[in-house]
């Protein structure tokens, strides 16, 4: 790479990240303000992702299917739509996805509200059947204060859910001043040819670094634990040369539940673990997913088609996808031992507050290392929310947190420990918990001990991976995360 090839490329990246300070600064809710989960790219006008900040795995690798579904209606510079259809773009209705115009493309951000309407508060409920009861369904849509106004009015916490659109827009109006800037210093001309450069410079170093991988064909399944039994997920990975194609053929058909998701978050997941294996620090950009490919049948868990709930899928499908996934390339290559694969998402609300959070937990050792404990990673990424801003915020009280300590698996390497997460609620709400690997345990590799499995309970009494109920004041709820496995006899 050239020199201002390199500097142009770092000052993209630096919009992007700026965009997402000043998301997560402005923003109202503690899901986006404290726990950042949220992302932000920049695309160019064919609507490819040039750069990204470093956010959430699983909103980024599906940011170019909502791009290309605004790009359809032809926006004009100064518009900014918004859209979370699953089936145009999206992946679960609380993440609502902006896409504006910039002078060398389009600004994109994607941010997890705590609520989107639905029947219930924190629209994550554990057993939802179709879209609907899981939110607003908002197609690609032309943003205005009006149309802003209708889409909160059908929202819990009408304030808060306009306070982090208004978050999101402020990232947007940053994006088009610093592309102008940059534009503007520059030149546009030249900044549109670094971005196509940089697009290609990201696809050729993957390619290598795939033809470094052997050829060969390699298969592995996993199960989902859904409310009616196991659902199975199958990966076939083909390594051809310099490209990587991913089938899921075999992995079972979309559920009467929710934990189905949109084929653009499978492939989020098989982009994610490609580059984890292959170029970890290659720069973000979509020219790196160029060479990898991912399928599924129509009608399948990982493609499903609408009506069908997709709550659980963005979260935990895709976390099931990212295991399998590995354990596939594991067959050729040493890969790390499972982490806890689950993001342990916990909602508490009633008309009044909504609260939404996943929790961190143990992740799988490494060939040449343990794995770490007590943490968001893979298609997460998220922090924890601080107990001080959480307590301050909500009628919740935070009795216990810490480290799970020994789940995690014994080996050469030992897996990372879970978290022990107990919340006491002070007024009347609800409840709805989707997590994973309650009943299966996250595997060890080459001979690794499996780590062990989570618990949810409530009040000592256990309770199953996916529930929603009534709480009443002074009940608590404890979430122990799974710890990873280990790597090695």
């Amino acid at each position: 790479m050239t020199i201002e090839l390199q500097i142009i490329g770092s000052l993209l990246r630096a919009v992007a990240e700026e965009m997402g300070a000043v998301l997560v600064r402005s923003a109202f809710s503690a899901n986006i303000k404290e726990r950042r989960d949220c992302s932000t790219a920049l695309f160019d006008e064919r609507g490819r992702m040039v750069a990204q900040a470093e956010h959430i795995p699983v909103h980024l690798g599906a940011m170019p299917d909502a791009v290309a579904a605004v790009m359809r209606h032809d926006p004009a510079f100064g518009e900014v739509w918004a859209l979370n259809d699953p089936y145009a773009g999206g992946t679960h209705l609380p993440d609502i996805t902006l896409v504006s115009r910039t002078e060398t493309g389009f600004a994109v951000t994607r941010a997890h509200h705590a609520d989107v309407g639905g029947r219930e508060p924190g629209s994550m409920p554990a057993d939802s059947r179709t879209l609907d009861e899981e939110g607003v369904v908002i197609p690609p849509t032309r943003l205005d204060d009006d149309v802003i106004a209708g889409l909160v009015a059908r929202m819990r916490n009408p304030e808060e859910r306009q306070g982090d659109l208004r978050a999101q827009l402020a990232a947007h109006r940053l994006a088009e001043q610093r592309v102008a800037e940059l534009c503007e210093r520059r030149g546009r001309d030249t900044v549109i040819a670094a971005m196509d450069e940089l697009f290609a410079y990201s696809e050729r170093r993957m390619r290598a670094g795939i033809a470094a991988l052997p050829d060969g064909r390699f298969e592995a399944h996993d199960v989902l634990e859904a409310i009616a039994g196991d659902l199975e997920v199958h990966a076939t990975v083909t390594v051809e040369g310099e490209t990587v194609a991913i089938d899921f053929t075999g992995t079972s058909p979309q559920d009467a539940g929710n934990l189905n998701c949109p084929l653009s978050v499978a492939r989020s997941a098989c982009f994610y673990v490609v580059r984890l294996l292959v170029d970890p620090d290659l720069p973000a950009s979509g020219g790196a997913f160029a060479p990898v490919t991912a399928t599924a049948p129509a009608g399948c868990l990982v493609n499903a088609r609408p009506p069908a709930a997709v709550a659980a899928g963005n979260v935990e499908t895709s976390s099931r996808i990212v295991d399998v996934v590995m354990r596939a390339f594991g067959e050729a290559i040493d890969v790390p031992a499972q982490g806890q694969g689950t993001m342990n998402n916990v909602t508490l609300g009633n008309e009044r507050f909504t609260y939404y959070e996943t929790i961190g937990g143990g992740q799988g050792a490494c060939p040449h290392a343990d794995g770490p404990s007590g943490v968001h990673v893979a298609m997460s990424n998220t922090l924890s929310t601080p107990v001080e801003a959480l307590e301050l915020q909500y009628p919740l009280r935070v009795e216990r947190y810490g480290l799970r300590l020994g789940s995690g698996g014994a080996g050469r390497h030992r897996g990372g420990d879970g978290v022990l997460r107990e919340l006491r609620v002070l007024e009347a709400c609800r409840l709805s918990i989707i997590s994973e690997r309650r009943v299966h345990r996250p595997q060890g590799e080459r001979g690794g001990d499996p780590g062990a499995h989570g618990r949810n309970s409530l009040n000592g009494e256990p309770l199953p991976a996916k529930v929603t109920r009534d709480l009443t004041a002074g009940d608590v709820v404890t979430i122990e995360t799974p710890g990873g496995g280990g790597h090695g006899g």
